[in-house]
């Protein structure tokens, strides 16, 4: 039988409750349980504010378009990035004419903050952190440094949903935070994310942007009195970048396990921790930062020949990942290689373990111990 990477677990019987509401009431587009979902979410994490969109993309685009205008960048102004994302971290900065300047990364695979203070301009706006992994690394030398330069903070937190530090849910320090609930995130819904400002006014935008710049959303009308519904007004060029009750149901319903999944993952991760604690030289899991309480999305280690080893791992109907490829292999974030030789490096030696909530104790035994076997074979040969 083989083992894949992800495989998402919903409570089907719940989700299906919750989705039947939606579809008893008529009602399976944006508002209603998208604002419970909303409410719920602020609740968990304790930030003051949350807009359910389709996908932590959009909200990426969201949060790098409203700070451009709402604090005049210029086209060509600059956002510090790291190479090792999912190309949507850095997409989000070019789709508003920004440039992605790139800095390395540290032993977390998160930006090292080191690069980050050397990568610093007159035109740099924003860093753009990533958690990789539900990995806080140096997240809070980071906030030094944007509060030092004053720099808009954005989090990418898509991998982060349930991270916390020093007990607290990471990230009421960003300006913004964005989270993915796409299929195999911790979270998982179909797809959709999570968009939360620090400032109200930056929320408002938000609404209105992800509803093609309508000042009122159809559900707002929908429980208006007034005769007419139909008199709005559009202030801005939007975009369809709202979610719907149909994901805020699956959303709903996960959220209530978030914490227990989470607790889950932390447990496969010490068996692997157990399981290569003898076999440093040949295999080095990616470190958690101190105080991190990880989600443990992701399971990464770093072995000598990472490629044949996959391939071998294959053979044995185990199918890891990597995450990611440096960005800057990729032809139109080309200007940026040899900029950041640490994440160079380690895209070519990591790689992802098999992390779900359907894996047993039997499984991580049997992954682990393959992988010591065939990263031994494969370094003999």
């Amino acid at each position: 039988m083989s083992i894949q990477l992800f495989v998402p677990t919903f409570r089907v019987e719940e989700c299906l409750e919750e989705i039947k509401e939606c579809l008893e009431k008529g009602w399976t587009g944006l508002g209603y349980k998208t604002i419970e979902f909303e409410k719920k979410w602020k609740e968990y994490t304790n930030l003051p504010n949350a807009h359910f969109i389709n996908s932590a993309t959009v909200g990426l685009h969201l949060a790098v378009k409203i700070f451009k205008s709402e604090c005049k960048w210029e086209d060509g102004d600059e956002i510090i990035s790291t190479p090792l994302t999912f190309i949507s971290s850095n997409h989000a900065i070019a789709y508003e004419n920004l440039k992605v300047v790139f800095a390395d990364v540290d032993k977390y695979l998160c930006l090292d903050p080191v690069d980050v203070r050397k990568k610093i301009t007159n035109k740099t706006k924003a860093i753009m952190y990533v958690g990789l992994g539900g990995n806080t690394g140096q997240y809070k030398e980071i906030v030094k440094i944007c509060k030092e330069y004053n720099l808009k903070l954005i989090l990418d937190a898509a991998h982060m949903s349930g991270t916390r530090l020093d007990g607290e849910i990471v990230g009421k320090e960003a300006d913004v935070i964005i989270y993915s609930f796409q299929a195999v995130k911790n979270l998982p819904t179909a797809d959709s994310g999570m968009i939360c400002f620090k400032e109200e006014k930056y929320d408002e935008l938000a609404r209105k942007l992800a509803w093609l710049g309508i000042n009122k959303d159809t559900y707002t009308r929908s429980l208006n009195k007034e005769t007419y519904k139909w008199r709005y007004d559009v202030d801005y060029l939007g975009y369809k970048y709202h979610g719907n009750s149909i994901m805020a149901s699956i959303a709903l319903v996960q959220l209530r396990y978030l914490d227990m999944d989470n607790a889950y993952r932390r447990q496969l991760a010490s068996w692997y921790d157990e399981a290569f604690k003898y076999h440093k030289n040949l295999i080095r899991p990616i470190p958690v930062a101190k105080g991190c309480e990880c989600s443990r999305h992701l399971y990464i280690i770093e072995v000598n020949n990472r490629d044949e080893l996959i391939i071998a791992l294959n053979l044995n109907k185990i199918y890891p990942g990597v995450h990611y490829r440096d960005n800057t292999e990729y032809s139109m974030y080309s200007y940026g290689k040899g900029s950041c030789p640490n994440a160079h490096k380690l895209c070519t030696r990591i790689l992802s373990l098999p992390m779900h909530m359907r894996l047993t104790k039997e499984d991580v035994n049997e992954i682990s111990s393959k992988v010591i076997k065939l990263a031994s074979s494969v370094k003999e040969g």
